[in-house]
């Protein structure tokens, strides 16, 4: 009887710059998107429309920077390995400049989308007020709902964004260097 073991390469995370830093990245958009959801359900602080909007770059960090990783271990074309890593490190520095944004219109630089900032327009009567106010919660996104060491939940995601950037540009850089 013969044993036949299929040929799995050795799990070296400090060999492969490419798996390292999409394990990170997966992580880190793991545990924040994990985060916003905490925050949201169990402390019923609720989402603006922008706060919604930065959450896309964590969705689709997560399984790109799983698919990377995988993809690093299965030893694939270091062109795929830099197509992801460069995915990555675009859309969460596209998503530290949403979040740069809203930080902005949170402290009044400048002003925010109309949709979840700016002055209350008219909504009609008053009953048509009240019956829009009992099934709809609008959160404005120009008032912070929490703020830890000065800094609210979008000037965090300007940088936990930021750290992912720089963790898949450096991941992109070791893996070009190969």
């Amino acid at each position: 009887m013969t044993t036949q073991s299929a040929a799995i390469p050795a799990f070296k995370p400090a060999a492969s710059p490419a798996l390292a830093a999409s394990l990170a990245v997966t992580l880190i958009a793991a545990a924040t998107i994990a985060g916003a959801w905490f925050f949201q359900l169990v402390l019923e602080i609720l989402p603006c429309p922008l706060c919604l909007e930065q959450r896309y770059a964590y969705y689709l960090a997560i399984p790109l920077g799983a698919l990377t990783a995988l993809a690093a271990r299965a030893g694939a074309p270091r062109p795929l390995l830099l197509a992801g890593l460069a995915i990555l490190a675009l859309a969460t520095l596209a998503n530290a400049g949403l979040g740069t944004y809203h930080s902005g219109v949170e402290w009044g630089f400048w002003k925010g989308p109309t949709d979840c900032s700016g002055p209350v327009v008219n909504l009609g009567s008053a009953a048509d007020l009240l019956s829009k106010l009992d099934t709809v919660k609008v959160v404005r996104c120009d008032e912070v709902q929490w703020r830890f060491l000065g800094l609210s939940l979008a000037g965090y995601n300007v940088l936990i964004s930021l750290l992912m950037a720089a963790i898949a540009a450096w991941g992109f850089v070791r893996t070009a260097k190969r």
